[in-house]
């Protein structure tokens, strides 16, 4: 063969030619239902997974809220359990600068202007105890000279420790206020603006007193100290509140708190409210205070997750539903249906009140 002569190629089979214009659409349509399928799968993966690690950080959240405010509200009342200043208001020094209405180990929806309100359809709480180590029921006062109160066990007492003067019993119109030793030398103690008394009684709180405000806020519980700032005046009207109310807990949209009232000295807890103890007769409150032993608390924490569709038929609810104002609502947020919830519940004795003298 010359090598200008062309070669002849073999036949070429018919089945590699290629692939027909069926052949590949089917292969197309195989591949997009795949395709399809990995991604649903993927999907619901994904959606489990946010889901577990959204219920994770509630059930965090929720625990946390709640370990926070069970360690403080069984503290409530120490330093101070005694009959004679239950239920007096509480003049603070700056930066609060405020007298509080009434000195009590926990407070339930206090005044607004002590603790201003929080999200929709949730309680307020604040929770008064000291840290010293001395008597709760304090000292009597033997003399008192000006700044000078002279007291049985005066070396009890350091400089820059906050006390508070009461009188010797209950006493309608009492006023308190919350000092600090500037001096000691037995039996003396130096406090300026006391108003002290003599026969009175002397509480010592010990160097770190603490107020707490607790409120749910944008979500969060968050928690104001008055020993370092005045908290009734650190929201605005709006709602908008200021640094000083510090986030303890993430996507908590609820905070339900209720008395465990007993009703006589030795009843045990026989009733459940709202009601703050309240008496003409300053006596009167604060045997209701010395009867007032129990608090019980719910903390709703929410999924971070929200899901496309109501997962959520109807609001949870706890040991203390059954009145509007009880009731856990979350209503006040257009899609809460949407979200998932862990209620975290408990019932916190208020143990420093029953050390005090009984109440008929």
């Amino acid at each position: 063969m010359s090598a200008m002569e062309p070669r002849s190629l073999p036949n070429t089979p018919v089945s590699l030619k290629g692939f027909t214009l069926v052949e590949v659409m089917v292969a197309m349509v195989i591949g997009m239902i795949g395709l399809i399928v990995m991604m649903q799968v993927f999907s619901a993966a994904e959606g489990q997974r946010r889901a577990t690690t959204g219920t994770g950080d509630a059930q965090s959240n929720g625990a946390m809220a709640l370990y926070a405010l069970q360690r403080d509200i069984r503290q409530g009342g120490y330093g101070f359990n005694a009959l004679n200043v239950l239920g007096c208001p509480l003049t603070l020094p700056a930066p609060a600068s405020r007298t509080l209405a009434q000195l009590g180990p926990v407070l339930v929806n206090p005044p607004t202007a002590d603790v201003p309100a929080g999200d929709a359809n949730t309680d307020t709480l604040l929770v008064t105890f000291g840290n010293n180590e001395g008597p709760p029921e304090g000292d009597v006062i033997t003399a008192v000279n000006g700044s000078l109160i002279a007291v049985g066990a005066a070396n009890n007492y350091l400089v820059n420790q906050w006390v508070i003067a009461a009188p010797s019993a209950p006493l309608n119109g009492c006023a308190l206020t919350l000092a600090p030793v500037t001096a000691v030398a037995a039996p003396n103690v130096t406090v300026a603006s006391s108003g002290a008394v003599d026969g009175g009684t002397l509480f010592n709180l010990g160097g770190n007193p603490r107020i707490l405000a607790y409120a749910v806020r944008a979500g969060n519980l968050t928690v104001c100290d008055y020993r370092l700032a005045d908290c009734g005046a650190a929201c605005t009207v709006a709602g908008t509140c200021s640094a000083s109310w510090v986030p303890i807990a993430n996507n908590i949209v609820s905070l339900r708190a209720e008395y465990g009232h007993a009703s006589t000295a030795v009843s045990g807890v026989d009733s459940w409210d709202k009601t703050t103890p309240v008496n003409a007769s300053q006596a009167t409150l604060a045997c209701l205070w010395a009867r007032t032993t129990a608090l019980r608390i719910a903390i709703v924490a929410r999924n971070s997750q929200v899901d496309r569709d109501q997962i959520t038929a109807a609001a949870p609810t706890w040991a203390g539903s059954g009145s509007a104002a009880t009731n856990i609502d979350l209503s006040a947020r257009a899609n809460w249906q949407n979200y998932r919830y862990k209620v975290f519940e408990t019932v916190v004795p208020l143990r420093n009140l029953p050390w005090m003298s009984a109440c008929t």
